[in-house]
């Protein structure tokens, strides 16, 4: 069975009016070696429509939905269903700039012994947060692990087992646990995915002001 080099997961909750951006962006890339698995976390809104549409005019894209339960877990079931080498994400109101998977394939050729892949990230909006170790300070969003900005070898991520239920903070716990089983990592400053904090609802939005994703700065080295 083929396999391909990327599994993008496109988890969303009530996004019809963004998810055409998001997967616009995808279609867009130079990298044409993925796949696309759409998680709908129970959205009630059109969301499942314009999923279908792209499945209909994409044999690469699927379609998964389930009742709403989190980002955490729909990525993890995201990755549990996907057939990639490598597990990648795009949130439903973000996007992808052009070079973004060839880019990060290039850096996986070069170094095959990475398990895991993040940041680069180009900020719409106010780009600083509070320090989830110490509320009184703000930091930029790059230096947080946005999970969207993941790349994680796929045997990687079912190993982690991935990102549980928490609704927030998912992907620094997720590199925590990898730091600790001497996972290779790799932090990358190529700002292609566009993040975009914008959006009234999302999950950045409503608890940036507390708390911050980041990670110990060791999570960011090459192990």
């Amino acid at each position: 069975m083929y396999r391909p080099f990327f599994s993008v997961i496109v988890c969303t909750y009530n996004r019809a009016h963004t998810l055409s951006r998001a997967l616009e962006s995808l279609l867009c890339q130079v990298e044409t070696d993925w796949e696309c698995l759409i998680v709908d976390d129970g959205s009630t809104d059109a969301t499942q429509d314009v999923a279908v549409r792209y499945m209909w005019n994409d044999k690469r894209v699927r379609i998964m939905k389930h009742q709403n339960s989190g980002v955490g877990y729909s990525r993890t079931v995201g990755m549990y269903a996907s057939l990639g080498q490598y597990c990648t994400f795009l949130d439903s109101d973000d996007e992808y700039l052009p070079l973004h998977l060839s880019s990060r394939r290039e850096i996986l050729e070069r170094f095959p012994e990475i398990d895991i892949l993040h940041g680069g990230v180009e900020v719409i909006g106010i780009p600083f947060v509070r320090d989830r170790f110490d509320a009184s300070k703000n930091i930029h969003v790059s230096e947080c692990v946005l999970e969207g900005t993941m790349v994680l070898r796929r045997e990687v991520a079912l190993k982690l087992e991935g990102f549980g239920t928490i609704r927030y903070g998912e992907g620094a716990v997720l590199l925590e646990r990898a730091s600790e089983l001497g996972l290779r990592i790799m932090k990358v400053e190529i700002p292609t995915y566009r993040y975009d904090r914008t959006t009234p609802d999302s999950l950045c939005s409503r608890f940036g002001d507390t708390l911050a994703f980041s990670s110990d700065s060791q999570n960011s080295e090459v192990q």
